[in-house]
């Protein structure tokens, strides 16, 4: 039986079904707030199954964080390098960079992820998950969202 995301939330289930990632652990506005949001992919998945969308992804990160980079040289680099490794299906970098949000690919043995990253709870972390979530659906790539789950990444 699947209920409805606010009533996963009640229960107090960190995963959301991706076609119902819009509401969670709402705060009194009805908007979600998250200080990360994982990506979890299916136990097929591999990292060449990024080739197709990944440039799509990075440049919609960034675009929603402002922290597209000012020189299209600059972000030709960081799409490379992350291609290099997904090509040959390895985790890719993603962009660890010192900002107000992170896009990491962690080691996590027996699972492949990513997730965003902010300094703190915020819906802006929930929004763009939600649009990389929509990047990722668009492209025929079977994953699920969970919120801040940080901590069971954790040894």
């Amino acid at each position: 039986m699947q209920l409805p995301i606010n009533d996963l939330c009640r229960l107090g289930s960190s995963a959301c079904n991706v076609s119902r990632v819009k509401y969670g652990l709402a705060n009194r506005n009805g908007h979600m707030k998250a200080e990360t949001g994982h990506i979890i992919f299916k136990d097929k998945f591999k990292w060449k199954d990024l080739q197709g969308c990944f440039e799509e992804l990075l440049r919609a990160f960034l675009d929603e964080t402002d922290q597209m980079p000012d020189e299209d040289e600059i972000l030709q680099m960081f799409i490379r390098i992350n291609m290099m490794d997904i090509e040959k299906n390895r985790k890719p970098e993603g962009y660890n960079r010192r900002g107000r949000m992170r896009m990491v690919f962690p080691l996590t043995p027996g699972k492949k992820q990513f997730y965003i990253r902010a300094d703190s709870k915020t819906a802006e972390t929930v929004r763009i998950a939600e649009r990389l979530s929509k990047i990722l659906k668009k492209a025929g790539i079977h994953h699920t969202v969970e919120w801040d789950t940080l901590k069971l990444l954790q040894p």
